[in-house]
């Protein structure tokens, strides 16, 4: 192979690396849509969220934060009820969800169907999928294929952007 060749297989390689992430996005943007149409949305201004949410449910909710691990008391929360986004109080957690991930944060197998929407994340570099609330948009975490069966996925939720309301 000569350099001209290498130099257009390399550019050929680099281009198809870098469609993936928008086909990906295209794909989740699709299978999220369906649903969302019947909801009632939430919009807010940014002074209204501040106003509504404690300075760390904003960085989180609002500014796709992540609260310190172990810091949240929905860690440990294991009576029957519902989690709550804690932005707009759209469910999203069933407690028969739940699952003690030893991450330190709340973490669950699956969610209640249409609560969320998901994003492709690369500010770790590599892609991540990261989930925010379907109705207010609010930031809760992101989905990792270390979870329990039966579906295997770990949704990594921060506390905070969550309430929980008992049985």
């Amino acid at each position: 192979m000569n350099r001209r060749q290498f130099l257009k297989v390399g550019a050929a390689m680099l281009l198809a690396a870098a469609s993936i992430p928008l086909i990906a996005r295209l794909a989740m943007a699709d299978r999220n849509k369906r649903g969302r149409d019947q909801m009632e949305r939430v919009v807010m201004s940014e002074q209204e969220w501040r106003e509504k949410l404690t300075a760390e449910q904003f960085e989180v909710l609002r500014k796709e934060g992540t609260e310190q691990p172990f810091s949240s008391e929905l860690n440990d929360e294991d009576r029957d009820g519902i989690f709550h986004c804690a932005g707009c109080n759209q469910p999203a957690f069933t407690s028969n969800m739940k699952f003690d991930s030893g991450t330190g944060w709340p973490s669950f197998f699956e969610s209640i169907d249409g609560a969320f929407e998901t994003k492709i994340d690369f500010k770790l570099i590599y892609p991540r999928t990261e989930y925010h609330c379907a109705r207010c948009g609010g930031h809760h975490g992101h989905i990792f294929k270390d979870g329990p069966q039966p579906s295997g996925k770990r949704w990594c939720n921060n506390g905070v952007a969550l309430k929980f309301i008992p049985a």
